[in-house]
């Protein structure tokens, strides 16, 4: 894949207009007060595993309108006190698949809660146990279209409920230091984590890698890989909506959720990614609110740094907690 964004120097300083609807804080507080409004039950039930140095739970938890969502809950065995905590968010059509899929944070010592998300699981992986009960009208195949003509009917303002509510159901486990919780993900798994970051109060670091769903206005019609373009092809179809459609996701935008986070970010680039541009990225971490940093993986696409900037984030979040 060629270059085909912006050189790095401008990179840096790419820090574009993003479209902020006057009732942004007002939409989510509503939102976040629905969901802590149901009075459900976090359930955490242990599960047989070949894992001798790993406990596992299957955890379930209330998510937005109290819909039951999947977790996993991984503790390294033989340990006492309360732990600090990551909680993951997955990439686009994956789900939580197996339990042993996923060592490295609970090997390097913390408690480690992956987040199934919800009507996912089926594109690749293992698959999910999470459904989405919420119907919505036209959509393109996928998810990024889903409700997009209404915020209040979107697809991520479900996800970004849930990822809220995964971050208060891991601070009332008696294993957990809620004052110790840390969020990441990949792609789609970043750009829930940014979100999660900008809408919850207290977390002591966010590892947003090469995040999706940021500037959305540059990302659509900039590249034509999925799942950016699901987008393109109902616009296609959708003449007219266009006014809509980006009037819905300016509440979503990773680059919007950045101003209102406050803790420690380590973000990741790849700057030959054709799924997530490079610009994108920078829009989101050069308007982050908090401590930050980026990796820069010069000649890499969207995998960026792969497990070398999961070694880089747990460097980032030992000094951290």
């Amino acid at each position: 894949m060629p270059r085909f964004d912006l050189p790095l120097n401008d990179l840096r300083e790419y820090s574009p207009e993003i479209a902020v609807p006057p009732d942004f804080d007002e939409f989510w507080r509503g939102t976040l007060a629905e969901a802590r409004a149901h009075d459900v039950p976090v359930e955490v039930i242990p599960v047989e595993s070949p894992l001798s140095t790993i406990e596992v739970f299957d955890v379930t938890f209330p998510g937005f309108a109290g819909d039951p969502i999947r977790a996993w809950l991984l503790l390294p065995a033989g340990t006492e006190g309360r732990l600090p905590a990551v909680v993951e968010y997955n990439g686009y059509g994956g789900g939580r698949g197996l339990p042993f899929e996923r060592l490295g944070w609970v090997s390097a010592g913390y408690a480690y809660l992956f987040m199934d998300t919800r009507g996912q699981g089926s594109a690749w992986g293992t698959g999910g146990a999470t459904p989405d009960p919420h119907g919505t009208g036209p959509s393109f195949s996928g998810f990024m279209t889903r409700g997009i003509e209404d915020p209040a009917d979107y697809y991520y303002r479900r996800v970004y409920t849930d990822a809220v509510r995964a971050i208060d159901a891991v601070r009332t486990m008696n294993r957990v230091d809620p004052e110790r919780v840390a969020v990441c993900g990949g792609s789609q798994g970043g750009g829930i984590a940014l979100a999660a970051a900008g809408l919850s109060d207290g977390l002591v670091a966010a590892m947003p890698d090469v995040p999706f769903l940021c500037h959305f206005e540059r990302a659509v019609g900039m590249t034509d890989h999925d799942p950016y373009n699901e987008i393109v092809r109902y616009l296609s179809i959708h003449r007219g909506a266009q006014e809509r459609v980006f009037r819905t996701l300016s509440y979503f935008d990773g680059a919007t959720m950045a101003t209102h986070a406050a803790a420690p970010a380590l973000f990741s680039v790849g700057l030959l990614d054709p799924i997530c541009p490079p610009s994108t990225v920078f829009a989101a971490y050069n308007r982050y609110a908090g401590e930050k940093a980026i990796e820069v993986y010069p000649f890499n696409e969207h995998e960026g740094g792969s497990t070398y900037q999961w070694l880089a984030q747990t460097a980032f979040l030992a000094s951290r907690v």
